[in-house]
Parts: structure tokens; C-alpha cells; sequence
């Protein structure tokens, strides 16, 4: 107990984390999934964990340990392709973290970042392969956090043809 604030903290707190299996089945024969792990591509996902949280959001790789964190908002109400896809550029991020780099170098601006435009390329060839339009991609890509300009960064680093956005 903490004499000055008269209250006890327990800080030894475990994340509860649950296999990514559990409740993402059939990822290990996407072929976007197996390009990035190879034949540990089952080995990857059995052995992933998956974090959900409370609050809206999206989702995200935890840079500390390289486990996928979902808002259980989205997973619950968001669109399923945007949530395949978004699986995609997650698992993109997991690969980057076991190859030990950094995940969110704060040199670069969200869309600029090597590692966001190298996720976001993966889900956008997997996106073409679906037959997505055009227009589709782009309004997955965009995000409340991005502006117009970024948006038309991101798609032209990405070859998505932005002429629909408004200049």
C-alpha cells in the first residue's frame, strides 16, 4: 500500500489474449497470408495471439510482443471485406515485427511510412484480386485521421488512381 495516496495499485496486470484461430479460421490458405510466411504459415497462426478492446477503432500490432489488437466494435459492426482486408495489413505488420522492424517510425507521416504503405500494398493486390473498384479501394483506404491530400498520397504510392477524390 502507498502510504502518501492511502489506496493500493496492483500493476502486474495481464493483457487477455486469445489464439488468433479462435476466431479468424481459413487465413492459412489465403495466398496472400502464405506469401508472406511460407510454409510457417499455419505455424504463425496457430502461434498468434489476438487482443480485442472496448472502444471504437480499427485494428493494430502491438509493438511490444507483435500480437493483432482489434476494437471488438468493429470486428462486431464493420464491413466484412474491410475486416478481411484490414486482417491482411495486420498480418503484414506481424510478419514486420518478426523481421524486427519498426513498426511505427514516427519519422514519417501515417501514410509515407514504409511499413503502413507495405501493408496497404498487400491489401490492395488482395483487394484487386476480389474485384474490388477503384473507387471501392479508396474508400477503404481512407480513414478519419487522413485528409484528402493523404489519401491521394497513399493511393498514388499505392497505384490506386485517385481522380474521383475532389481537388
Amino acid at each position: 500500500m502507498n502510504s502518501l495516496l492511502n489506496v493500493k495499485i496492483i500493476r502486474d496486470v495481464k493483457v487477455s489474449a486469445y489464439p488468433f484461430t479462435d476466431y479468424f479460421t481459413g487465413f492459412e490458405k489465403v495466398k496472400a497470408v502464405q506469401q508472406l510466411f511460407g510454409k510457417k504459415t499455419g505455424e504463425v497462426l496457430n502461434n498468434l495471439k489476438i487482443e480485442f478492446f472496448g472502444r471504437r477503432g480499427y485494428m493494430g500490432v502491438s509493438n511490444l510482443d507483435g500480437h493483432i489488437m482489434i476494437s471488438a466494435f468493429y470486428l462486431n459492426n464493420g464491413n466484412l471485406i474491410d475486416i478481411y482486408l484490414d486482417i491482411i495489413h495486420e498480418l503484414v505488420h506481424v510478419k514486420q515485427f518478426m523481421d524486427g522492424k519498426e513498426l511505427f517510425d514516427r519519422h514519417y507521416n501515417y501514410v509515407d511510412r514504409p511499413t503502413e504503405i507495405e501493408a496497404f500494398s498487400h491489401a490492395v493486390k488482395e483487394a484487386r484480386n476480389l474485384g474490388l473498384t477503384n473507387e471501392r479501394i479508396l474508400n477503404y483506404l481512407r480513414t478519419e485521421w487522413m485528409n484528402d491530400e493523404d489519401l491521394k498520397r497513399l493511393a498514388k504510392a499505392l497505384n490506386v488512381n485517385s481522380e474521383t477524390l475532389s481537388s
